[in-house]
């Protein structure tokens, strides 16, 4: 299928002007291969290189020249945080806007999956959606095999075991020849299908289906069991869209890769996708080989050169490319690799001279845009006996962003809808709708009914819910005397759309309670008016930092150091490729955590682990310093 869009959109001086509106610097080759191809591609693009600004420009272009009114361009991500990030380089011209209608799609892979196959699979059975949501599934799973004598031998069987509750609160459905079958979190069930257990799971499976209530991954099994059934839907959604330009890729799942092999695999439509397999942290459990189409492909081009970060961090970091070897050229300011060296009495010295070694080091004006951040594998400490264990070795007060599962449930979902409504105000608030109701789901029949589902008339119970809604979205929520007023409202609101009272539950009185805004900086240890930012590596992908430290944690098994085995392993010149998976994994982690700042990376190493490592540190030009003297 031939591209619906004029003549010369990509021509080179259309790009330069629009690259020179927006300040893109397009010196490279690679650059250029990715933004004047039409055909089928992966990029393999490394951290700081500009890949987003490169999608944002070549989907500006495109739109441009876009002649099409019936079929447009699928653009697909990972995560929320990614698609906002397209949508918003997307917004400054008026053809970047007309990106985010019809006939053209901008959205998550499990929003794409939900739009065109699994909801209207559902609706065409007459199920009315609740929730989508693992945390939500898994309380009512979990409340329906306490309170319902149906499931009692299936109850009695997740009693006498270690974490067998997690086999009814994670049972997920696969779609094996058209049809679906529940799986436990580790794949097969651990009894027979014709067991009593198994068949009461199977229907409590059900019943939580016909109320409405999935996880994400039940979500692409009904999609894959619909276009079984129904293949010409995918073909027609391949028709729909012959142009796919799918951002950070490395993160997609075995399943979402299969669903996307299903409808955009056949050869009709041009499938771009970009993305750092080397910053493939998140994975979905998924017990199964990598697909022959995962990304990226052998034939993947290369974007090598960052922009973000000088030549030593990029040598340190082409060391740790375990997915995929890449050498990353850095064209960044040439910044300074650090080692911090700390013993069991001064490990809460560490931060404290990180931030003063960061003032030395990094200009004050940028340092007070970009506030320096402190990054760890490990949050929680576990009950490993090694020390340091995690964050909170280092800095005793540290408390963690706190869950939305449970206490202040509602407000944490209303903050963070409301932080979208300038970008995509009808999501925002069918989100926000939907944290109401799943903080007032009760056991009984009548839920909360779906935003598109109220009534708009004024007076009407439907138009107060949508009234209260507006209010919750727009009031200073921060302040704990309106947060209270409007809940309040809301107990005396929503019981009209349901004929029912709100139960009077502890789950409910914490689920509405007020929490103040989560404060993500610490308190400065040293009087620097900047402080720092302290979080999970996890947490800190995407992101730019001026100065960045990372901790020294136990690994995921609790056994090793992360930063001290992978040093140990670099100076060595061993191939962590070729290593454990567990040393593969840490080494994948820490690559994240190196590539996020420009000026300064500093690594907290404990100082019996760093003595034999000195020389090389000395040799790659890196600077050792004490945390329990005064830098």
């Amino acid at each position: 299928m031939s591209l619906p869009f004029t003549p010369g959109v990509l021509a080179k001086d259309r790009t330069e002007a629009l690259a020179a509106q927006r300040g893109l610097d397009l010196s490279h080759p690679e650059q250029w291969d990715f933004l004047q191809s039409t055909e089928t591609l992966d990029l393999q693009a490394a951290p700081g290189s500009g890949k987003t600004s490169l999608v944002g420009l070549k989907l500006t272009l495109l739109a441009q020249g876009w002649t099409s009114a019936t079929s447009g361009i699928c653009v697909l991500s990972h995560t929320n945080t990614a698609k906002d990030e397209i949508t918003r380089r997307l917004s400054d011209t008026p053809a970047g806007r007309r990106l985010m209608g019809f006939p053209h799609f901008i959205g998550t892979i499990q929003t794409f999956t939900n739009t065109f196959f699994a909801l209207p699979a559902l609706r065409s059975q007459g199920i009315e959606i609740q929730a989508i949501d693992d945390e939500a599934y898994a309380e009512d799973a979990l409340w329906l095999l306490d309170n319902n004598p149906r499931y009692r031998t299936l109850k009695i069987y997740t009693e006498h075991g270690y974490d067998r509750r997690d086999l009814v609160a994670k049972a997920t459905y696969v779609c094996e020849a058209g049809e679906l079958i529940v799986t436990g979190p580790k794949g097969a069930l651990p009894f027979k299908s014709t067991s009593e257990s198994a068949q009461q799971l199977v229907r409590l499976k059900q019943e939580l289906k016909h109320r409405g209530r999935f996880r994400y991954g039940d979500m692409f099994a009904i999609a894959e069991q619909y276009i079984a059934r129904l293949p010409d839907v995918a073909r027609a959604t391949a028709y729909r869209f012959p142009f796919v330009l799918l951002d950070e890729m490395q993160d997609t799942s075995d399943l979402q890769q299969h669903l996307l092999d299903q409808v955009f695999g056949q050869g009709g439509t041009v499938v771009q996708r970009v993305g750092d397999t080397n910053q493939g942290i998140f994975a979905d459990g998924t017990p199964a080989p990598p697909r022959p189409s995962s990304f990226p492909m052998p034939t993947a081009s290369e974007l090598p050169v960052s922009r973000r970060f000088g030549t030593q961090i990029a040598a340190l970091a082409s060391q740790l490319t375990v997915r995929r070897r890449q050498t990353i050229e850095g064209e960044g300011p040439e910044g300074t690799i650090a080692v911090l060296l700390y013993d069991d009495d001064s490990v809460t010295d560490v931060v404290p001279a990180f931030e003063r070694l960061a003032r030395q080091k990094v200009p004050a004006d940028i340092l007070a845009a970009h506030p320096p951040r402190v990054l760890a594998s490990r949050l929680a400490p576990g009950t490993a006996k090694k020390f340091p264990r995690a964050i909170n070795c280092y800095l005793p007060n540290h408390v963690a962003l706190p869950r939305t599962q449970g206490a202040q449930e509602l407000i944490t979902h209303l903050r963070s809808a409301r932080a979208d409504l300038q970008t995509d105000r009808h999501t925002a608030t069918v989100n926000a709708w939907d944290a109401v109701r799943r903080a007032c789901r009760g056991r009984q029949d009548q839920p909360l009914p779906p935003l598109s589902r109220l009534e708009r008339a004024p007076h009407s119970p439907g138009g107060q819910a949508r009234l209260l809604l507006h209010h919750l979205l727009t009031a200073d929520i921060d302040r704990a005397d309106q947060w209270n007023k409007l809940m309040d409202r809301l107990k005396e609101t929503l019981p009209h759309l349901t004929g029912t009272p709100l139960p009077a539950t502890r789950r409910l009185h914490e689920a509405l309670g007020h929490m103040p805004v989560p404060l993500s900086r610490t308190v400065p240890t040293t009087g620097t008016d900047a402080g720092f930012v302290a979080s999970s590596i996890q947490r800190a992908k995407g992101e730019t930092h001026a100065a960045t430290l990372i901790l020294e944690c136990l690994d995921s098994r609790g056994q090793r150091h992360d930063v001290g085995q992978t040093l140990a392993l670099i100076t060595q010149a061993t191939d962590i490729a070729s290593a454990s998976d567990t040393v593969r994994k840490t080494a994948q982690l820490l690559f994240v955590g190196i590539t996020r700042p420009t000026h300064l990376l500093v690594l907290a190493l404990h100082r019996t682990r760093a003595q034999p490592l000195l020389s090389t540190f000395d040799g790659w030009g890196w600077e050792v310093h004490s945390a329990a003297t005064s830098i």
